[in-house]
């Protein structure tokens, strides 16, 4: 990595901490997840990308007025379409999911190919340029996005064409995801907020990294997960985890200290924790 890199780097890491501080209403979403991407392109300057943003905003108001969207929810999905996938040709990969790109946005913009979370992300950013309310879903698998406009709501799926569900289509796609016993319940269409949002998009990575056996570089995307949420005890414990496979052990007993101060008293697994920290205090001793 050249100096430069290291320090545009560091600059990043920076705005990421500053987000972590940050009330959830005030987070950029696309800025943030920019910067995520950015961790792991530092070379690259982000311009370019906030560019596109821009013009996708753009597009989207000049279409909305055009097609009279501010009375419809069908005309605002309908824009928010027409633009994201028609023009744009945003799409979800289907042909290489566990692809690693698909969860960098700044890859995603590139490509125009992505996980559904990736994807979600331009709606918001695209959305609430305009005033417009739409939120995440906390679906489990597959994430999905709720516009509102007054009493009306769409469901909308960004990983196939921002098609529209509804409730029996819901209750498909989850036994799909989690298996046939699984039942639609009130939770898996609460909203979340943008750092969940954010986190989600960087667990995806994390996965597919553990499932690799590539410890390491899975560490490098809970720190980074913990830069934009820090009080999140079960990032630190993660972390912990990690840093033991790795041997690193004094790193290990500072990640599951903080694991620790932030988990209450009666938390599945906290002993397991405080015995495993107990174990490492005495090795090092």
């Amino acid at each position: 990595m050249s100096w430069s890199s290291a320090s545009n780097r560091s600059e990043v890491e920076n705005r990421l901490r500053r987000i972590g501080g940050q009330d959830d209403a005030e987070i950029d979403v696309a800025e943030a997840a920019l910067l995520l991407a950015a961790l792991d392109r530092p070379q690259l300057s982000l311009e370019r990308y906030r560019h596109h943003l821009s013009l996708l905003t753009r597009d989207i108001a000049d279409l909305a007025e055009k097609e009279g969207a501010e009375a419809s929810l069908e005309a605002r999905v309908a824009v928010l379409n027409a633009v994201l996938v028609e023009r744009y040709g945003y799409r979800g990969d289907r042909e290489d999911y566990e692809n690693l790109h698909n969860a960098n946005l700044m890859r995603v913009i590139d490509r125009r190919r992505g996980l559904p979370v990736a994807l979600g992300i331009l709606y918001l950013h695209g959305a609430r340029a305009q005033g417009w309310e739409i939120c995440g879903l906390s679906f489990p698998g597959h994430f999905l996005l709720r516009l509102d406009l007054g009493a009306a709501r769409a469901i909308i799926d960004p990983f196939h064409g921002g098609e529209t569900r509804d409730a029996m289509a819901l209750r498909a796609l989850l036994k799909t995801m989690a298996g046939e016993k699984a039942e639609l319940r009130p939770e898996h269409t609460q909203p979340v907020g943008c750092r969940e949002v954010l986190l989600r998009l960087q667990n995806n990575i994390k996965q597919r990294l553990v499932r690799e056996e590539r410890s390491g570089e899975a560490l490098e995307i809970v720190e980074t997960m913990l830069m934009i949420a820090p009080e999140r005890g079960g990032l630190w414990r993660e972390a912990g985890i990690l840093h033991s496979h790795l041997d690193n052990m004094r790193a290990a007993i500072l990640a599951f200290e903080h694991y620790l101060e932030l988990a209450a008293p009666g938390e599945p697994g906290r002993q397991d924790i405080a015995e495993l920290l107990r174990q490492l205090r005495r090795q090092l001793n």
